[in-house]
């Protein structure tokens, strides 16, 4: 399961994150994002330990979409060192997701 980001526990789990971290940013309302949620979830549990991977519900963390520029939901960061190394717009296959993770490694 991801876990769920939230403005105050950001700078420890994905700026100071030891391995790579995938943030979904999504909401509640985007039917697109229900869409690739379970997928998500799923390179979490099989992902574990290698890279970590999190949720943030742009309408109550609107200031990290802002801070990365997240204009379409879903869009997928992925951060390495604190910095972001690649991103995707859109639902897109778990196996794209997977393999761009491992990108990051």
């Amino acid at each position: 399961m991801a876990l769920q980001i939230t403005e105050s526990n950001f700078e420890a789990e994905v700026i100071n994150s030891p391995i790579p971290v995938l943030i979904d940013f999504w909401a509640t309302w985007c039917g697109p994002c229900r869409m690739i949620s379970p997928i998500v979830d799923q390179v979490a549990t099989e992902m574990a330990g290698v890279a970590k991977v999190g949720k943030i519900n742009v309408d109550e963390a609107g200031a990290l979409a802002v801070r990365y520029g997240v204009k379409n939901i879903p869009t997928l960061i992925f951060i390495k060192n604190g910095e972001e190394v690649d991103r995707i717009q859109g639902a897109t296959s778990k196996d794209n997701i997977i393999a761009k993770l491992k990108s990051c490694l």
